[in-house]
Formats: structure tokens, sequence, C-alpha cells
């Protein structure tokens, strides 16, 4: 599934806003202001010295308001720099937020339903698994590492001016294998639970709908009865591919280091590890935690499992 950011793919383009903005403020603050102030010290000092000069001769002097007013017109900011002294801190606010917190995105398709639908707006915790910094997504500081069953958003491997959205089905060192619709976890079969069918309201169509039950993580997820476990005409070469043994409507995958293992709940309607390999560490974004809204459907709002 490819997110659609809230913000769009703007990272860059916040940034260099904020420390176009940033310079100004400075700029003001530490040399415009001083020079304005002097410039507005001088007037002053002219007005002053001319006045007093009036009085000595006899000459009645007006000052009702004069002073501060060119006091005010002096030290008056220009509109380039009031403007960027007042947007800077809210794209540096901005750009904090999305880069090291939290960041929004938009559920464009399919494949993580029956847990996320199309058009949930969701957000995504960026520092759970380390922080990193903002625009080449160079973790600083490792914190906690992705387990089973979290929702997961991360640059597609393939083109990493995308960001996908599924769920952490293996970790470093798992031996996967998927054979009939079932998962097996370093030789545990994973327990699923049939629930009622659900229904997709957008073809429409029903499901296959069960809870399964990973080691640490329980979710649903549904399967279509024609569809098979997975298309292998459809398997792509990717890195560490070496790593997984394919056949007809089996496969098994032994994760290697450093690297995740990612399905889509709606496992016969999303393309994912199956097909196009393992999500390195370095491509993390963060994990989803919250549909915030669905204008759609209100009631979608809550947390996300």
């Amino acid at each position: 599934m490819n997110l659609q950011p809230i913000l769009g793919n703007f990272a860059l383009i916040l940034f260099v806003l904020m420390v176009v903005t940033g310079i100004i403020w400075c700029l003001d603050v530490f040399v415009l202001a001083k020079q304005r102030r002097a410039a507005a010290d001088a007037a002053l000092a002219e007005y002053d010295e001319r006045n007093a000069k009036l009085t000595r001769e006899g000459i009645k002097v007006d000052t009702n308001g004069n002073r501060a007013a060119i006091e005010a017109a002096h030290l008056r900011q220009p509109t380039w720099v009031e403007y960027s002294g007042s947007f800077f801190p809210v794209i540096a606010l901005v750009f904090v937020l999305r880069s090291f917190l939290w960041e929004p995105f938009k559920i464009p398709s399919s494949s993580m339903v029956p847990t996320l639908l199309v058009g949930d707006l969701i957000l995504v915790n960026k520092y759970t698994y380390g922080i990193r910094l903002p625009i080449i997504n160079q973790k600083v500081i490792q914190l906690n590492d992705p387990q089973r069953g979290d929702v997961m958003v991360f640059k597609y491997p393939k083109d990493m001016s995308q960001d996908y959205i599924k769920r952490v089905i293996g970790v470093p060192g798992d031996k996967i294998t998927y054979e009939n619709k079932r998962l097996t976890v370093n030789g545990k079969v994973v327990e699923y639970t049939p629930l009622d069918d659900y229904l997709d309201e957008e073809r429409p169509v029903y499901h296959k709908q069960f809870v399964e039950k990973l080691p640490g993580s329980e979710h649903r997820i549904l399967n279509d009865d024609p569809a098979r476990s997975f298309n292998l005409d459809g398997v792509e070469n990717f890195p560490h591919r070496d790593a997984c043994d394919y056949s007809y409507d089996k496969f098994t995958c032994i994760v290697p280091a450093g690297n995740y293992f990612m399905m889509g709940d709606n496992r016969d309607n999303s393309a994912d590890s199956r097909y196009w390999g393992f999500v390195p560490d370095k491509n993390i974004v963060g994990k989803a935690f919250l549909v915030w809204m669905n204008f759609g459907d209100p009631k979608r709002i809550g947390g996300i499992k």
C-alpha cells in the first residue's frame, strides 16, 4: 500500500523554508533590529535638538505624538522580515513534529483491511524505533526494535520515494513459512480463529475473516477462498532472495539480520514481502498507532492493533 502523506512529501521543502525564515529571523534579532534602534535614536536626538533650538528662540513647539511616531516609523520591521519572523516558529514546529515525533498519512488502498480502511487518516510514531535524521532518514539513536504484529510504515525498497504500510510478520532470524494461507513462525503453527465473513462495501464482496494470533500479537486478517497463497509468477528478484524457498503454494523465508518480513492484513489483496522481499532497518519510518479521523466514518477513530 503506497501511503499518501497528509502534508505531502515536503520534508525537504519544510527544511528549506525553516532555514530561510530562521536566517532572516536571526538576522533581524542580531543585526537589523539594532540598526533600526540606532537609526531611531539618531532621529530622536535630531528631533529633540531641533525642538530645543526652537524653544530657545522662543518658538512654541507642538510635540504631541510626533516623537512616538518618529520612533515607531524607524523601528517598524520591513514586511518581508515581519512575515519571516511570524512564519519561522510555525514552520519549525511543524518540521520538528513531522520529522521526530508524529507524521500523518492517509490510507489510499485496501491492502490493510480490516485493520485500516480506505480514507483512514493515521498518525505514525517516528521515534519509537529510534531517532532518525530528517531528509536522509539516518538513524542516530537506537531505541526499540519492531516486534511481530506491529503495523509499520517504511520506505518501499524498490522506490525510496514511496511510503508503504504493512504488518511485521517476521523479525531478524525468524523462519517464516506460508502454506495454504496459514503462517508458521519458527516451527510453531500460528493459530487462527474464524469470524463472521467480512463485507467489502467497495466492491461489494464477502471475505473470509480470521483472528491471527502471532506470538505476542492478535489481529484480524482477510482471505479469499478462490485465491492462492501467493502468485509465484509475481515474485521478483530481490536482495537476499536466496534466503527464501518458493514452491507452487508455499514458501519459506529466513529473515536476514537487519531486515523484516512484512504482509498486508488483506492477504490476497496485498503486494508485500512475498513478492518484493524484505524491508531493511534503514527503510523504517515509524509505527502506526492511531486512526485520528475518517471523514466518511468518524467512528473509525481509535488505536491501531
